[in-house]
């Protein structure tokens, strides 16, 4: 007999999950931006998308290429294609399309008209920076590496926390009693000081800041699955399986870690809107991301020191604010998924 795609329960979870309006309309929409973002670079870019020149499609959104490329009379630099002189060459022999918005996250936008930062226009719909750079563009990238780096500090931290909490929680005895007061110890380090020392030392990137949050953030569910695994172990199919000569990690795997996941994955978006805001706090202190990589903190950071542009401020309080909003609904209703109470399993 053919078994079906989706078991009974994951059906009433799947039920439960979209019965949560709030949080069911929330993860459609934190799609749909996300989805948004992962296409920054069509979506927000100084390069048109396509270029017809001479009978030939060119896509400079992927490839580099030279002035002279365009006429005998350019430079053999990398294309401007802002730049008048190029733009009617390629218009002479062809045709450009543009993105919706025709700025990068490091582009300097020319010819303001006002003195940066800029206030909103219908060429900067959200204004610009105190570096003329445009606020939209900033926004859409920066919201990708946040969710990006969210999702990557989640996921690592919560393998290695529940790989540390099973091993805790199975064996118990002095092995739990040493890892318990190794967590205490390690987890009592001030992190935000010793990232100041790292600061000072190699320059912070993406990978250097994921690897130093990841060697504290991986504490978070450790207790969670420790203590499924120590009431796992006591329970009568556990221990028949151990007496047929069933491997630990056989057991650990097949019997014990299906309910101690029950009770982690409705922590994972509460951890995934807190690694986001760490990522946003560093970068608002000047700890994070290399200066002038598009960040929602580097955005609040340009709030309070242009209190004369409050769309800098306020674009960052609706965009920061809003993210986390979406992800704490998503985790209220993954929450709901996961109640017994709500699908009727116990």
């Amino acid at each position: 007999m053919k078994r079906p795609l989706i078991s009974p329960l994951n059906r009433r979870r799947l039920a439960a999950f979209r019965a949560h309006r709030r949080g069911f309309y929330a993860f459609w929409v934190f799609l749909v931006l996300f989805g948004i973002s992962l296409c920054a670079g069509v979506v927000a870019n100084d390069r048109p998308l396509v270029v017809r020149f001479d009978g030939h499609f060119l896509f400079p959104v992927v490839h580099d290429y030279s002035e002279d490329h365009f006429g005998a009379d350019f430079m053999p630099t990398e294309a401007d294609y802002a730049d008048p002189e190029v733009a009617a060459a390629i218009r002479a022999h062809g045709w450009m399309i543009w993105p919706p918005i025709p700025f990068s996250y490091n582009t300097t936008v020319d010819n303001l008209g006002a003195s940066a930062p800029s206030p909103p226009s219908w060429r900067n719909w959200l204004g610009t920076d105190d570096q003329a750079r445009d606020v939209l563009a900033r926004v859409i990238y920066g919201f990708r590496i946040s969710i990006l780096f969210g999702f990557t500090l989640t996921i690592l931290a919560s393998a290695i926390g529940i790989l540390a909490g099973a091993v805790q929680g199975y064996y118990g005895g002095l092995t739990d009693l040493l890892f318990q007061r190794f967590i205490e110890i390690w987890s009592g380090l001030p992190d935000l000081f010793m990232l100041i020392i790292l600061s000072s030392i190699i320059a912070p990137s993406f990978w250097v800041l994921l690897l130093f949050l990841l060697l504290f953030n991986w504490i978070n569910l450790t207790g969670v699955v420790r203590a499924e695994f120590l009431r796992g172990r006591t329970l009568d199919y556990v221990r028949a399986a151990k007496a047929l000569g069933v491997s630990d990690f056989a057991v650990m795997r097949r019997h014990i870690l299906p309910n101690a996941m029950t009770a982690t994955l409705t922590f994972l978006p509460f951890t995934l809107s807190g690694s986001v805001t760490i990522l946003a706090s560093l970068d608002f202190l000047g700890f994070g991301l290399p200066p002038g990589s598009p960040s929602l903190g580097e955005l609040v950071s340009q709030g309070r020191d242009n209190l004369q542009a409050p769309w800098l401020g306020i674009t960052a309080f609706v965009v920061l604010g809003g993210l986390l909003i979406l992800l704490i609904f998503i985790g209220e209703a993954v929450r709901d998924a996961f109640n017994p109470r709500k699908t009727g399993f116990r």
